[in-house]
């Protein structure tokens, strides 16, 4: 439609507070919201890269690199991963599973979330705010600070002198050789923004997602960290994501959670407030 930034951000903004005064709160409702706070979420993402060379003059490459290359002793630790597991040539098995841990990840919060509103519908609020800001909060540094990450690095041979050649990206030579002819458009969906590697949003949110359930029950405590250490490994592994990126997902994790009582008062205020126009709505 032509729109400018700002009037898709303020409307998509806007419509999870509409459907809430629109309609009485139901679980479906729940869902509907989380998915239009997605919406949101979704096109504040990909906006950078609306003009993708505006963003390539802007992007850092330089920084993860010399702070992965300190905290690898030397070589960044996706080369040092890859240099000692990965097969010439191949993906393997174990490949394999890392790669689908990495894209399972586009379901994982939102599943987490769904099964918590299954379990604990009184504490579903609270939950979903805490996963809900950890990507709205991320968005700052996709926006102010633009970084690639080691794949991107690597084509452009600024990952490691004379070590560029070493890294693959093993992720996208699976998903040609498993998707086919559909693996480009379904790429291009999905990643609708490449420059976008700092905070790690995949290892945040997995990592609020196995906080929220061990709030839930020890077993699912168990599965949410589990999956939430096996995909830290893979997105340094298949070059995805540095070492560095995680650690600044784990910081915003951690932030928002230590921020959550002090933030409280003002958001119940706020959700008061949505309750009487809803209310009113509905008179």
């Amino acid at each position: 439609m032509g729109l400018r930034p700002p009037v898709v951000a303020v409307t998509a903004a806007a419509a999870p507070f509409a459907l809430c005064v629109a309609t009485r709160r139901t679980p479906a409702r729940d869902v509907a919201t989380c998915t239009l706070q997605m919406w949101a979420y979704l096109a504040a993402y990909q906006m950078p890269h609306d003009d993708p060379e505006a963003l390539e003059r802007r992007v850092h490459i330089s920084y993860p690199v010399f702070i992965d290359t300190v905290l690898g002793g030397g070589m960044p630790p996706t080369l040092r991963l890859q240099r000692r597991f990965a097969r010439a040539g191949l993906v393997g098995k174990a490949d394999q599973v890392l790669i689908w841990a990495h894209w399972l990840w586009f379901l994982v919060p939102h599943t987490a979330m769904v099964y918590v509103l299954a379990r604990d519908r009184e504490h579903f609020g609270h939950h979903a705010a805490l996963m809900y800001a950890t990507f709205d909060i991320g968005l700052i540094g996709y926006w102010a600070l633009p970084t690639a990450p080691p794949w991107y690095a690597a084509e452009r041979n600024r990952l490691a002198p004379g070590r560029e050649l070493e890294l693959r990206r093993l992720m996208y030579e699976h998903g040609e050789a498993f998707w086919k002819g559909g693996w480009r458009p379904l790429y291009a969906f999905l990643g609708g923004n490449p420059l976008a590697a700092m905070p790690s949003l995949h290892f945040a949110t997995s990592l609020m997602a196995a906080h929220i359930l061990s709030e839930v029950g020890p077993v699912e405590g168990a599965v949410g960290w589990t999956y939430t250490l096996t995909l830290g490994f893979a997105l340094v592994y298949l070059g995805e994501h540095y070492l560095v990126d995680l650690l600044a997902g784990l910081a915003l994790t951690e932030g928002i959670r230590a921020a959550a009582p002090r933030a409280a008062p003002a958001l119940v205020a706020v959700s008061r407030v949505m309750q009487r126009l809803e209310a009113r709505a509905h008179a």
